[in-house]
C-alpha cells in the first residue's frame, strides 16, 4: 500500500529488473530524458527503456551500490551510486556506446555523450558520490518517499569517512525547491538543448536518526 512503512535495503543484480521498470517509470516523463532521447519522435519509450536497461546492468555487473525502498518486498524507490573514484565513468566503455548506438541512435548517443560531458565540466574536485539515476515510482511519490530515500542515502554515505557528500543532478523545476530542503546547495548549471539542467551537492553528510514517514 503507498503509505504503508517502507524499508531500506542496499540492492544488488538480482534486483536489476525491478530496478529497470521503476526507473523507465521514473524517467519517461523527465524533461531531459525528452530532449536527450527525442520524444517527439516514434520509439520514445523504446529508447528510454533500451538506456535504462544498459545503464542498470553496467552499474550492476560492476557491483557499484545502489539504495532501495522497498514496501512489502516491492521496490518503490531506488538510487544508483557512482563512488567517487568511478564518477560517470560509464560512457567510456566502448561496449556501451555500441548498444546504446544500435539502440537509441546516433543522434541520441551523441546528445548523452554531449549531456555527460557537460556535467563532468562542472562536478566538484574531491571525494564526492555521484546519484547517476534515482527515482521513486510514480505510485508513491508525494508521499515523503523521496525524503526518506535522501535520508537513506545521507545515511549511507556518512558512514565512510572519505566522503566529501553526494551529488545530484536535476533538469526538472518541479525538484528544485525539493532538493534544497533536503540540504542540497547548487553548484552549477548547463543547457541540455532547451533544458537547464541544475547540479546540487549535500557536502559532508551527517548521520540521521529519526526516519521520515
Amino acid at each position: 500500500m503507498p503509505n504503508s512503512p517502507a524499508e531500506v535495503r542496499m540492492l544488488d543484480s538480482g534486483y536489476a529488473q525491478e530496478a529497470r521498470s521503476l526507473l523507465y517509470h521514473a524517467y519517461r516523463l523527465e524533461p531531459t530524458f525528452a530532449y536527450l532521447f527525442e520524444a517527439e519522435r516514434p520509439g520514445f519509450d523504446q529508447r528510454v527503456r533500451a538506456t535504462i536497461r544498459e545503464f542498470v546492468q553496467k552499474h550492476f555487473s560492476e557491483d557499484l551500490p545502489a539504495v532501495g525502498l522497498l514496501i512489502e518486498d516491492r521496490l518503490i524507490g531506488i538510487a544508483l551510486i557512482a563512488p567517487p573514484q568511478r564518477r560517470l565513468d560509464i560512457t567510456e566503455s566502448w561496449t556501451w556506446r555500441m548498444r546504446m548506438l544500435l539502440t537509441t541512435g546516433f543522434r541520441c548517443t551523441k546528445r548523452y555523450l554531449e549531456y555527460h560531458a557537460a556535467l563532468m565540466s562542472i562536478l566538484p574536485i574531491g571525494t564526492y558520490h555521484v546519484l547517476p539515476l534515482l527515482g521513486i515510482h510514480p505510485e508513491y511519490q508525494g508521499k515523503h518517499r523521496g525524503e526518506q530515500l535522501l535520508e537513506a542515502l545521507h545515511n549511507w554515505c556518512a558512514d565512510d569517512p572519505n566522503s566529501g557528500g553526494i551529488v545530484v543532478d536535476t533538469g526538472n523545476p518541479h525538484y528544485l525547491n525539493f532538493y534544497q530542503r533536503q540540504g542540497y546547495e547548487e553548484i552549477g548549471q548547463v543547457a541540455i538543448g532547451p533544458v537547464i539542467e541544475h547540479v546540487f551537492l549535500h557536502p559532508n553528510p551527517q548521520q540521521v536518526t529519526k526516519a521520515s514517514a
